[in-house]
């Protein structure tokens, strides 16, 4: 029952990975809205943040649509590891991995997320405490 059950759910993330019409992050992965685009590969997008909570406040996404963190599964572990490479490597050319960056993922509205694309913040620039401000 169980296998069952993670078979289904496996079959309506495949459904969901796709370009969604009403979502503003696959519009701006399409080239339907501008943006000012840091990196860009096949697979993903990284680019400045319209309202920029940092001094070097980023977005990562991947270009496929997932709505969230609660969607991947073990077929997105390479692109997951690609999203993490890039902040580590973003944050290094940008000059803020020495003295250090935030990498946040709000998932779900409970956890502050605002866009159901799954997306990461890379924040720096700055020195920032815990818990979040």
């Amino acid at each position: 029952m169980i296998a069952e059950q993670m078979l289904i759910q496996q079959e309506v993330k495949e459904v969901k990975a796709v370009s969604q019409t009403d979502c503003l992050f696959c519009k701006i992965v399409n080239g339907e809205i501008p943006s000012e685009v840091v990196y860009q590969d096949d697979q993903l997008l990284a680019i400045k943040d319209i309202d920029p909570v940092a001094p070097i406040h980023l977005l990562l996404m991947p270009k496929i649509h997932l709505d969230s963190l609660n969607d991947i599964g073990p077929e997105h572990l390479e692109l997951i590891g690609r999203l993490q490479l890039l902040a580590a490597q973003l944050a290094a050319s940008l000059g803020i991995a020495e003295q250090g960056f935030r990498l946040v993922n709000n998932c779900g509205s409970w956890g502050g997320q605002a866009i159901f694309h799954l997306h990461y913040h890379l924040l720096g620039g700055k020195e920032m405490g815990w818990p979040p401000e």
